[in-house]
């Protein structure tokens, strides 16, 4: 029987069982052909993205128009001191922690006293032995000097010898020795009576002067002696500065010296609070220069310091070539390169987010420093075409070039 080719006599059918009429194949290919070729024209009509630079909107300080040159520092206290004990002795009370503030002549601390204590006794014990001897020795000289006298009218008399005379002299004369010797004595007692007192006051540690506990350096039971020559002991008890005498010790350099001089204003910023300015002033210029960094120490004073501001704490100076005012407000600012200028005004072109420069007006302010103080619809951050041309417009699409 022959093979029959039952493909041959299918029916192509379409939705509902209609039968379907073959395409020409020729027509499917002209119209995609011709859809292609409108999309190219419409590509080629459409404006090209004009490749630009960007640069953004800053903050800006007042004070930038008048910066002569910028140093950075250290928040430093002119007055600190580590606070120890003279004597040497175990802490059996120790009464600040760290950030407590403690008057001049208060008591932080005090070591154990005992021993100290019984010297010191023993020293005032003396003392009034001496004191007791003296007396006694007064009185004999008194009572010499009386026998010389009574001997005196009886020899002129003629009623004793000249031996009674000499013996009368002989006798004041040793009195008067005794007095001395014992007179010297108290003197001495009295001063070994000071030097154990000033001893027993060593027991008991004082603030220097008005400040604040910035570190404590020993705890109770640790021993503290002058020289801390001893295994574990502590040289302090305790460290403390006086917060009104804060000032930032900058490093210039030896070539801007002619720069600085004493009196001169400046802005300080403190890493812990970039957005604020305190105002100062060089207060000192040392006089001497470091030979490893070629630079000189200056002290700059701050004219409106506040309680935030802490020892050690990382500073950014700026010396001014005049002094600003004390509310001096942050302004906005971008590259003069980043603005337009023209019979309308000036403008700038801020990109979008669509891609395209988008056309802003701004009214133009001082020179800060590197960039240029303006006002407008816009916030910092924002990011702006540098250098625009005279030929880009509001709209256009943009594209940012790569980086040379």
């Amino acid at each position: 029987m022959n093979n029959i080719d039952l493909d041959k006599l299918r029916v192509n059918r379409g939705p509902g069982g209609v039968p379907q009429a073959r395409r020409p194949a020729g027509l499917s290919r002209r119209w995609w052909l011709a859809a292609g070729a409108l999309l190219l024209i419409g590509y080629l009509l459409l404006p090209k993205a004009v490749a630009v630079q960007s640069t953004q909107v800053v903050s800006a300080w007042p004070s930038q128009q008048y910066q002569l040159l910028n140093s950075t520092g250290y928040v430093v206290a002119r007055r600190k001191a580590a606070v120890a004990s003279k004597g040497t002795g175990r802490v059996e009370w120790l009464g600040v922690s760290e950030g407590d503030f403690v008057k001049e002549g208060t008591v932080v601390a005090r070591l154990e006293s005992r021993d100290v204590d019984a010297s010191y006794q023993a020293a005032v014990a003396n003392t009034a032995v001496a004191s007791a001897a003296v007396a006694t020795a007064q009185n004999e000289l008194e009572d010499a000097d009386r026998n010389l006298q009574r001997t005196n009218v009886l020899f002129t008399r003629k009623l004793v010898s000249l031996f009674n005379l000499q013996e009368a002299k002989s006798r004041q004369a040793k009195a008067r020795a005794n007095h001395q010797s014992a007179t010297a004595s108290l003197a001495a007692a009295r001063a070994n009576e000071l030097y154990a007192r000033s001893n027993l006051d060593y027991t008991e540690i004082k603030a220097p002067f008005d400040g604040i506990v910035i570190a404590r350096s020993a705890n109770v039971g640790d021993i503290v002696t002058p020289l801390s020559s001893a295994a574990d002991a502590k040289g302090a008890v305790l460290v403390m500065a006086d917060m009104s005498s804060l000032e930032v010790d900058a490093d210039v350099s030896e070539s801007s010296l002619s720069q600085i001089k004493v009196g001169q204003p400046c802005e300080i910023v403190l890493d812990a609070f970039p957005d604020r300015r305190y105002r100062g002033e060089v207060s000192i210029v040392v006089p001497t220069v470091n030979r490893a960094s070629a630079t000189v120490t200056t002290k700059l004073r701050f004219l409106d310091a506040d309680a935030d501001i802490l020892p050690d704490m990382s500073a950014r100076v700026t010396f001014l070539s005049k002094a600003v005012e004390p509310e001096q407000k942050a302004v906005l600012a971008a590259t003069p390169s980043a603005i337009v200028e023209g019979e309308g005004g000036s403008r700038v072109f801020r990109i979008g987010d669509d891609g395209r420069a988008h056309s802003v007006p701004v009214t133009l302010g001082p020179v800060l420093g590197g960039v240029r103080a303006l006002q407008g619809e816009l916030k910092v951050g924002d990011a702006l075409v540098l250098e625009p041309g005279s030929k880009l417009g509001d709209g256009d699409r943009i594209k940012l070039a790569e980086a040379k």
